[in-house]
């Protein structure tokens, strides 16, 4: 069984300093979990821990029913692929894929087909006379999964594999690694601080700040609804706006007054919550692609008056990005409508996709 538990785990180095702090979540057997987060947030170290490459500070982990905190690396069932592919650059392709099977003294045979297995998989049964030096870093970083493959293990952990290759390599290895999970079908673990790869490859998704887990969910959950202002604000490209401002409430006529005193309507929102909110000081969220050009079909809205300070083409759609009484926010729009730099223009934000959080905890209240 290839399912992974942390329990309340820590790691804390000499000195005092927690890198991970205290944090408990289960990965499913087959399940592909991608770990996101900013550098620094602890991703990283969770994966090493995972691996046995990182002593475990406080807490226990467990792969399948078994403890493994004190079970030594090589044998806890899982294989590791990392970002620089860790080839040994005088053996070619087959015997730096062959290379751990002959350490544990495997018949030459089960060798030859377990390499010939994972070639096929890959489709790099022309690469395996080559030396890494002789390929590109798309060909390593498959000799380096290949590698991987042939252990069979029952858990495999991925530490940013693709950050070296551009952005088209990387777009095409998301869809192989997607086809690999299908294919072998075991539990995989992912490591990365790019959202994109997080939201296109993870079945769940962990994102992780400053040592501890902000939300575990789907890709489409962690978008659509964020529990705290860190998730909302990493995960979705461009980054959701956020006005500041302060909630009024009078019986069940509830407004959001921002800190340029612009008054937005929000009675019509199902705010049944924010009795104890009144008078403090709030986050109004609102994603790029809810910031309207025309208020057509908006039953709900508020405007928004600011100038264009720079526009992004983006093939069909386009960023534009506005001073809003010295705030700057960005509105999605179809490409074929016309914003000049520099002019005036009214923006309409549809509060029916607005979120609250609270200043001071950043939980989300609406």
């Amino acid at each position: 069984m290839g399912e992974v538990r942390l329990s309340n785990i820590r790691k804390t180095y000499k000195g005092g300093a927690e890198a991970v702090k205290g944090i408990s979540c289960e990965i499913k057997d087959k399940e592909f979990m991608v770990l996101v987060g900013p550098s620094g947030c602890g991703k990283s170290t969770v994966l090493r821990m995972i691996a046995g490459l990182e002593e475990i500070s406080d807490g226990d982990l467990f792969i399948g029913d078994k403890k493994v905190n004190d079970i030594a690396a090589s044998d806890r069932g899982i294989a590791m692929v990392i970002q620089n592919y860790a080839l040994y650059p005088h053996m070619n392709s087959y015997e730096n894929m062959a290379f751990g099977l002959k350490i544990k003294k495997l018949p030459k045979d089960e060798i030859n087909e377990r390499v010939m297995a994972a070639a096929k998989i890959l489709n790099v049964e022309s690469l395996l006379d080559r030396k890494p030096g002789k390929m590109s870093g798309g060909q390593r970083q498959r000799i380096a999964i290949g590698r991987a493959i042939v252990r069979r293990p029952e858990v495999f952990l991925f530490d940013e594999p693709l950050s070296n290759l551009d952005a088209k390599l990387r777009s095409k290895m998301r869809i192989e690694l997607a086809k690999l999970h299908k294919k072998l079908n075991t539990t995989m673990i992912y490591v990365t601080h790019d959202q994109v790869e997080a939201m296109t490859l993870g079945e769940r998704i962990i994102v992780m700040n400053d040592g501890n887990i902000m939300q575990i969910a789907t890709p489409i959950d962690l978008f659509n609804n964020p529990q705290n202002k860190f998730v909302a604000e990493f995960i979705g490209s461009p980054q959701m706006n956020f006005i500041i401002g302060r909630i009024e409430n009078q019986k069940s006529n509830h407004k959001f007054i921002d800190n340029n005193g612009n008054t937005f309507d929000l009675s019509k929102l199902e705010l049944n919550n924010l009795k104890e909110s009144n008078g403090k000081e709030l986050f109004l969220g609102i994603r790029s692609e809810n910031l309207r050009w025309g208020n057509e079909n908006l039953e709900n809205y508020a405007t928004l008056k600011g100038k264009v300070i720079a526009i992004e083409l983006l093939g069909n759609q386009k960023h534009i990005y506005l001073d809003y009484n010295g705030l700057e926010m960005v509105a999605t729009i179809r490409s074929d409508v016309e914003v000049k730099l520099n002019s005036d223009i009214e923006i309409f934000l549809d509060l029916n996709k607005a979120y609250l959080f609270d200043k001071e905890t950043g939980e989300r209240i609406y």
